[in-house]
């Protein structure tokens, strides 16, 4: 699967209300930045997961565009009157190999790990960061600036793959 969903304004709307909601108590809040750490691993995990091409973290990538441009549609369409369904322009990372699948995989079970010892609101910065992550980097500007993400997650991946086969050690 190498499809992804398009964003639209209203899709971007939704994003941009959720990560405001996560930016407001932090600014208002003294700016520590261990306020923003679960949105961070919600973000980041779905950052890696961005960089999927298929599977299951591929597909849930590619689908929460759809999620967001309903929602911020009518969100919109409700609030202001107008139409927010103007396409954005796509963004896809591209170029994960297996070895940073491996990485990808531990990230993301890292993620639902602290999801799920986390408390209600918590679990809520989570999500949000997971989607917001998710759905920006459908753009192209977002996913031009994580471009860099697949090749890092396919060095750290063959890291470790190197050092559990023994390779320099000897």
């Amino acid at each position: 699967m190498t499809a992804t969903s398009t964003l639209t304004l209203g899709g971007l709307l939704l994003a941009l209300i959720i990560l405001t909601c996560n930016l407001y108590p932090w600014y208002r809040g003294g700016r520590e930045m261990s306020k923003l750490a679960m949105f961070g691993k919600g973000f980041g995990g779905a950052a890696c997961a961005a960089a999927c091409p298929g599977g299951i973290l591929g597909w849930a990538h590619s689908r929460s565009g759809t999620i967001g441009n309903g929602v911020g549609e009518r969100t919109s369409q409700a609030t202001t009157g107008t139409n927010s369904a103007q396409a954005l322009t796509t963004g896809q990372l591209v170029g994960l190999g297996a070895t940073g699948a491996v990485v990808v995989v531990i990230a993301v079970t890292l993620v639902v790990l602290a999801y799920k010892e986390a408390g209600k609101k918590d679990r809520r910065r989570i999500l949000g960061g997971a989607y917001v992550g998710s759905t920006l980097c459908l753009t192209a500007g977002v996913a031009g600036a994580l471009a860099w993400l697949p090749g890092a997650l396919n060095g750290i991946g063959d890291g470790v793959v190197a050092a559990v086969q023994g390779a320099g050690l000897l």
